[in-house]
Protein backbone atom coordinates (compact mmCIF):
# COMPACT_ATOMS: atom_id res chain seq x y z
CA UNK A 1 0.00 0.00 0.00
CA UNK A 2 1.03 3.38 -1.23
CA UNK A 3 4.61 1.53 -2.44
CA UNK A 4 5.93 1.37 1.34
CA UNK A 5 6.32 -1.59 3.73
CA UNK A 6 4.07 -2.18 6.74
CA UNK A 7 6.94 -1.05 8.94
CA UNK A 8 7.28 2.36 6.81
CA UNK A 9 3.75 3.06 7.05
CA UNK A 10 3.82 2.81 11.11
CA UNK A 11 6.85 4.63 10.84
CA UNK A 12 5.07 7.22 8.82
CA UNK A 13 2.09 6.70 10.89
CA UNK A 14 3.89 7.27 14.57
CA UNK A 15 5.91 10.28 13.07
CA UNK A 16 3.17 12.28 11.98
CA UNK A 17 1.11 11.63 15.28
CA UNK A 18 4.23 12.36 17.35
CA UNK A 19 5.17 15.95 15.12
CA UNK A 20 1.37 16.92 14.35
CA UNK A 21 0.76 16.55 18.25
CA UNK A 22 4.00 18.53 19.17
CA UNK A 23 4.06 21.42 16.13
CA UNK A 24 0.41 22.25 16.76
CA UNK A 25 0.43 21.41 20.48
CA UNK A 26 3.44 23.28 21.02
CA UNK A 27 2.80 26.31 18.63
CA UNK A 28 -1.31 26.99 19.71
CA UNK A 29 -0.08 28.74 22.82
CA UNK A 30 2.54 31.39 20.82
CA UNK A 31 -1.56 32.79 20.19
CA UNK A 32 -1.66 34.24 23.09
CA UNK A 33 0.77 36.94 22.28
CA UNK A 34 0.46 36.65 18.85
CA UNK A 35 -3.31 37.01 17.09
CA UNK A 36 -3.94 34.77 14.78
CA UNK A 37 -4.59 36.79 11.12
CA UNK A 38 -7.88 35.65 10.62
CA UNK A 39 -11.80 37.36 11.23
CA UNK A 40 -11.52 40.20 13.72
CA UNK A 41 -7.41 39.63 13.77
CA UNK A 42 -7.24 39.94 10.11
CA UNK A 43 -4.29 42.12 9.18
CA UNK A 44 -5.46 45.91 8.34
CA UNK A 45 -4.28 48.23 5.61
CA UNK A 46 -1.36 50.04 5.99
CA UNK A 47 -0.07 47.60 9.41
CA UNK A 48 2.76 45.38 9.02
CA UNK A 49 1.31 42.40 7.51
CA UNK A 50 -0.70 43.45 5.24
CA UNK A 51 -1.02 43.13 1.41
CA UNK A 52 -3.50 42.67 -0.61
CA UNK A 53 -2.63 39.99 -2.50
CA UNK A 54 -1.76 38.21 0.97
CA UNK A 55 -5.46 38.28 2.20
CA UNK A 56 -8.20 36.23 0.68
CA UNK A 57 -11.83 35.79 0.34
CA UNK A 58 -12.79 34.46 4.34
CA UNK A 59 -15.66 31.99 2.75
CA UNK A 60 -13.96 30.44 0.00
CA UNK A 61 -10.71 30.04 1.65
CA UNK A 62 -12.58 28.46 4.78
CA UNK A 63 -14.19 26.30 2.64
CA UNK A 64 -10.76 25.29 0.83
CA UNK A 65 -9.50 24.66 4.27
CA UNK A 66 -12.24 22.77 6.03
CA UNK A 67 -12.76 20.43 2.84
CA UNK A 68 -8.84 18.97 2.86
CA UNK A 69 -10.05 17.41 6.74
CA UNK A 70 -13.03 14.89 4.90
CA UNK A 71 -11.17 14.45 1.52
CA UNK A 72 -7.83 13.03 3.31
CA UNK A 73 -10.16 10.83 5.60
CA UNK A 74 -11.80 9.15 3.00
CA UNK A 75 -8.66 9.09 1.11
CA UNK A 76 -6.94 7.13 4.13
CA UNK A 77 -9.99 5.06 5.47
CA UNK A 78 -10.55 3.55 2.24
CA UNK A 79 -6.71 2.61 0.99
CA UNK A 80 -6.84 1.41 5.32
CA UNK A 81 -2.93 1.24 5.48
CA UNK A 82 -3.02 -0.64 8.47
CA UNK A 83 -5.03 -3.28 7.07
CA UNK A 84 -3.70 -4.44 3.99
CA UNK A 85 -5.97 -2.17 1.78
CA UNK A 86 -9.17 -4.05 3.15
CA UNK A 87 -11.29 -1.57 4.84
CA UNK A 88 -13.78 -2.42 7.53
CA UNK A 89 -17.59 -2.81 6.71
CA UNK A 90 -19.87 -0.17 7.34
CA UNK A 91 -22.78 -1.67 8.01
CA UNK A 92 -25.85 0.44 9.05
CA UNK A 93 -26.11 1.52 12.93
CA UNK A 94 -22.23 -0.42 13.62
CA UNK A 95 -19.86 1.63 15.79
CA UNK A 96 -17.75 2.32 12.77
CA UNK A 97 -20.26 3.40 10.99
CA UNK A 98 -21.58 5.99 13.21
CA UNK A 99 -18.08 7.11 14.41
CA UNK A 100 -17.16 8.00 10.19
CA UNK A 101 -20.68 9.12 9.52
CA UNK A 102 -20.39 11.60 12.81
CA UNK A 103 -16.91 12.88 11.42
CA UNK A 104 -17.90 13.55 8.31
CA UNK A 105 -21.37 14.95 9.49
CA UNK A 106 -19.07 17.03 11.05
CA UNK A 107 -17.38 18.70 8.24
CA UNK A 108 -20.30 18.39 5.67
CA UNK A 109 -21.82 21.55 8.01
CA UNK A 110 -18.33 22.62 8.97
CA UNK A 111 -16.95 22.60 5.39
CA UNK A 112 -20.17 23.52 3.19
CA UNK A 113 -23.24 24.04 4.83
CA UNK A 114 -22.31 26.97 7.08
CA UNK A 115 -19.80 28.98 4.94
CA UNK A 116 -22.62 29.04 2.00
CA UNK A 117 -25.27 30.12 4.97
CA UNK A 118 -22.89 32.83 6.18
CA UNK A 119 -23.96 36.11 4.79
CA UNK A 120 -20.56 37.07 5.38
CA UNK A 121 -17.31 36.24 6.94
CA UNK A 122 -13.96 38.42 7.08
CA UNK A 123 -11.39 38.05 5.35
CA UNK A 124 -7.81 36.23 6.03
CA UNK A 125 -4.06 36.05 5.95
CA UNK A 126 -3.19 33.36 3.54
CA UNK A 127 -1.02 31.95 6.46
CA UNK A 128 -4.51 31.15 8.58
CA UNK A 129 -5.91 29.32 5.32
CA UNK A 130 -2.23 27.61 4.86
CA UNK A 131 -2.02 26.36 8.35
CA UNK A 132 -5.54 24.78 8.68
CA UNK A 133 -4.84 23.10 5.30
CA UNK A 134 -1.56 21.23 6.67
CA UNK A 135 -3.74 20.78 9.89
CA UNK A 136 -6.33 19.14 8.25
CA UNK A 137 -4.34 16.73 6.31
CA UNK A 138 -3.00 15.20 9.22
CA UNK A 139 -5.61 15.04 10.89
CA UNK A 140 -8.00 13.78 8.12
CA UNK A 141 -5.11 11.26 7.68
CA UNK A 142 -4.62 10.39 11.10
CA UNK A 143 -8.05 9.25 11.91
CA UNK A 144 -8.56 7.76 8.69
CA UNK A 145 -5.90 5.54 9.41
CA UNK A 146 -6.57 4.69 12.69
CA UNK A 147 -10.46 4.10 11.61
CA UNK A 148 -9.92 1.76 9.42
CA UNK A 149 -7.28 -0.15 11.18
CA UNK A 150 -7.09 -3.10 13.99
CA UNK A 151 -7.81 -0.85 16.82
CA UNK A 152 -10.77 0.78 15.24
CA UNK A 153 -14.24 0.10 17.14
CA UNK A 154 -15.50 -3.44 16.55
CA UNK A 155 -19.42 -4.40 16.84
CA UNK A 156 -18.70 -5.70 19.88
CA UNK A 157 -18.14 -1.75 20.67
CA UNK A 158 -22.28 -1.10 20.67
CA UNK A 159 -22.09 -3.27 24.12
CA UNK A 160 -19.46 -0.66 25.61
CA UNK A 161 -21.46 2.02 27.98
CA UNK A 162 -18.52 3.87 27.28
CA UNK A 163 -19.38 4.21 23.73
CA UNK A 164 -22.76 5.67 23.90
CA UNK A 165 -21.75 7.76 26.58
CA UNK A 166 -19.02 8.96 23.97
CA UNK A 167 -21.64 9.24 20.98
CA UNK A 168 -24.05 11.32 23.19
CA UNK A 169 -21.45 13.82 24.19
CA UNK A 170 -20.48 14.14 20.19
CA UNK A 171 -23.97 14.47 19.67
CA UNK A 172 -24.61 16.78 22.14
CA UNK A 173 -21.56 19.24 21.39
CA UNK A 174 -22.57 18.94 17.62
CA UNK A 175 -26.05 20.41 18.23
CA UNK A 176 -24.57 22.73 20.64
CA UNK A 177 -22.05 23.97 17.97
CA UNK A 178 -24.36 24.59 15.74
CA UNK A 179 -27.14 26.48 17.51
CA UNK A 180 -24.31 28.71 18.87
CA UNK A 181 -22.95 29.18 15.24
CA UNK A 182 -26.51 30.11 14.05
CA UNK A 183 -26.34 33.04 16.97
CA UNK A 184 -23.28 34.46 15.31
CA UNK A 185 -24.73 34.23 11.37
CA UNK A 186 -27.80 35.67 13.06
CA UNK A 187 -26.28 38.72 14.17
CA UNK A 188 -24.25 38.91 10.69
CA UNK A 189 -27.74 38.57 8.85
CA UNK A 190 -29.39 41.58 11.33
CA UNK A 191 -26.75 43.54 10.34
CA UNK A 192 -26.15 42.93 7.15
CA UNK A 193 -30.00 43.63 6.30
CA UNK A 194 -29.67 46.73 8.08
CA UNK A 195 -26.53 48.05 6.18
CA UNK A 196 -28.36 47.11 3.25
CA UNK A 197 -31.01 49.35 4.11
CA UNK A 198 -29.04 52.29 5.25
CA UNK A 199 -27.46 51.94 1.42
CA UNK A 200 -30.43 51.91 -0.54
CA UNK A 201 -31.15 55.03 1.49
CA UNK A 202 -28.22 57.41 1.24
CA UNK A 203 -26.65 55.63 -1.83
CA UNK A 204 -23.34 54.82 0.05
CA UNK A 205 -21.71 51.15 0.44
CA UNK A 206 -20.78 49.89 3.20
CA UNK A 207 -17.02 47.61 3.98
CA UNK A 208 -15.61 45.59 6.73
CA UNK A 209 -17.83 43.22 9.11
CA UNK A 210 -20.20 43.83 11.64
CA UNK A 211 -19.22 42.97 15.45
CA UNK A 212 -22.05 42.74 18.40
CA UNK A 213 -22.72 41.00 21.02
CA UNK A 214 -24.18 37.80 21.26
CA UNK A 215 -27.31 36.54 23.65
CA UNK A 216 -28.87 33.37 24.83
CA UNK A 217 -28.26 29.98 25.65
CA UNK A 218 -24.39 29.27 26.99
CA UNK A 219 -23.69 33.04 25.91
CA UNK A 220 -25.33 33.98 28.62
CA UNK A 221 -22.43 32.16 30.32
CA UNK A 222 -19.16 32.38 28.32
CA UNK A 223 -17.75 34.34 25.28
CA UNK A 224 -16.98 31.12 23.66
CA UNK A 225 -20.00 28.29 23.75
CA UNK A 226 -19.27 27.33 20.21
CA UNK A 227 -15.43 26.61 21.04
CA UNK A 228 -16.71 24.95 24.10
CA UNK A 229 -19.23 22.63 22.69
CA UNK A 230 -16.65 21.31 20.05
CA UNK A 231 -14.23 20.40 22.61
CA UNK A 232 -17.44 18.35 24.15
CA UNK A 233 -18.13 16.84 20.98
CA UNK A 234 -14.94 15.75 20.11
CA UNK A 235 -13.66 14.56 23.43
CA UNK A 236 -16.88 12.31 23.02
CA UNK A 237 -16.05 11.17 19.71
CA UNK A 238 -12.66 10.19 21.06
CA UNK A 239 -14.14 7.95 24.11
CA UNK A 240 -16.27 6.16 21.48
CA UNK A 241 -13.37 5.30 19.50
CA UNK A 242 -10.71 4.72 21.46
CA UNK A 243 -11.65 4.23 25.60
CA UNK A 244 -8.04 3.14 26.09
CA UNK A 245 -6.39 6.29 27.99
CA UNK A 246 -9.46 6.14 30.18
CA UNK A 247 -8.48 3.28 32.04
CA UNK A 248 -4.68 3.76 31.47
CA UNK A 249 -2.14 4.29 34.40
CA UNK A 250 -1.40 7.54 34.36
CA UNK A 251 1.76 7.60 37.32
CA UNK A 252 4.38 7.05 34.65
CA UNK A 253 3.95 10.96 33.82
CA UNK A 254 5.13 11.85 37.16
CA UNK A 255 8.64 11.11 35.61
CA UNK A 256 10.33 13.02 34.38
CA UNK A 257 12.11 10.36 31.82
CA UNK A 258 9.00 9.59 30.73
CA UNK A 259 8.55 12.77 29.13
CA UNK A 260 12.30 13.38 27.89
CA UNK A 261 11.93 9.95 25.88
CA UNK A 262 8.76 11.00 24.33
CA UNK A 263 9.93 14.39 23.20
CA UNK A 264 13.18 13.77 22.69
CA UNK A 265 13.86 14.20 18.39
CA UNK A 266 16.15 11.27 19.08
CA UNK A 267 13.41 8.66 20.27
CA UNK A 268 11.62 6.97 17.99
CA UNK A 269 8.33 8.16 17.21
CA UNK A 270 6.71 4.59 18.38
CA UNK A 271 8.09 6.00 21.60
CA UNK A 272 5.59 8.96 21.72
CA UNK A 273 2.82 8.35 24.47
CA UNK A 274 1.52 5.03 22.59
CA UNK A 275 -1.69 5.48 23.97
CA UNK A 276 -2.24 8.72 22.27
CA UNK A 277 -4.69 7.87 19.03
CA UNK A 278 -5.69 10.09 16.20
CA UNK A 279 -9.14 10.72 18.03
CA UNK A 280 -7.34 12.27 20.94
CA UNK A 281 -4.39 14.11 19.45
CA UNK A 282 -7.47 15.83 17.68
CA UNK A 283 -9.13 16.79 21.21
CA UNK A 284 -6.14 17.98 22.21
CA UNK A 285 -4.95 19.95 19.87
CA UNK A 286 -8.12 21.70 19.56
CA UNK A 287 -7.55 22.21 23.11
CA UNK A 288 -4.12 23.62 22.55
CA UNK A 289 -5.26 26.17 19.56
CA UNK A 290 -8.70 27.12 20.20
CA UNK A 291 -8.22 28.15 23.95
CA UNK A 292 -5.57 30.72 22.97
CA UNK A 293 -7.74 32.13 20.68
CA UNK A 294 -11.18 32.24 22.77
CA UNK A 295 -8.70 34.21 25.44
CA UNK A 296 -7.94 36.62 22.93
CA UNK A 297 -10.71 36.85 21.30
CA UNK A 298 -12.61 37.57 24.99
CA UNK A 299 -10.10 40.13 25.69
CA UNK A 300 -11.08 41.77 22.36
CA UNK A 301 -14.90 41.30 23.58
CA UNK A 302 -14.13 43.26 26.64
CA UNK A 303 -11.92 46.04 25.07
CA UNK A 304 -14.20 46.62 21.87
CA UNK A 305 -17.74 46.82 23.93
CA UNK A 306 -16.45 47.96 27.96
CA UNK A 307 -18.74 48.35 30.56
CA UNK A 308 -21.91 46.96 27.89
CA UNK A 309 -20.38 43.58 27.76
CA UNK A 310 -21.77 41.14 30.61
CA UNK A 311 -19.27 41.04 33.41
CA UNK A 312 -20.47 37.83 34.93
CA UNK A 313 -19.06 35.75 31.38
CA UNK A 314 -16.11 33.53 31.56
CA UNK A 315 -14.71 32.84 28.29
CA UNK A 316 -15.10 29.21 27.42
CA UNK A 317 -16.12 27.07 30.24
CA UNK A 318 -18.95 27.92 32.03
CA UNK A 319 -18.70 29.04 35.81
CA UNK A 320 -14.89 28.15 35.76
CA UNK A 321 -12.82 30.22 33.02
Amino acid sequence: MYGLSTSQLQALYDGARKWFTLSYGLAGPITFFIDAPFGRFTPTEGSLFHSNWLIVDGIKSWIIMEIVSPLFFLYTFANAPFSGGLRPALMPGNPLSLLVGAYLLHYLNRAIISPLRTPSRSKAHIIAPAAAVAFNTLNGSLLGAFLSSPNAPKDSAAHRSSFWVGMALWLVGFVGNVVHDEILLNLRRKAKSKGKSKNETNGATTTGEHYAIPYGLLYRYISYPNYFCEWVEWLGFAIAADPRPLSANYSSLLHFSTWTNALSPASPASAFFPLLSPPWIFLVVELATMYPRAYRGHQWYLHKFGGSYPKERKIVIPFLY
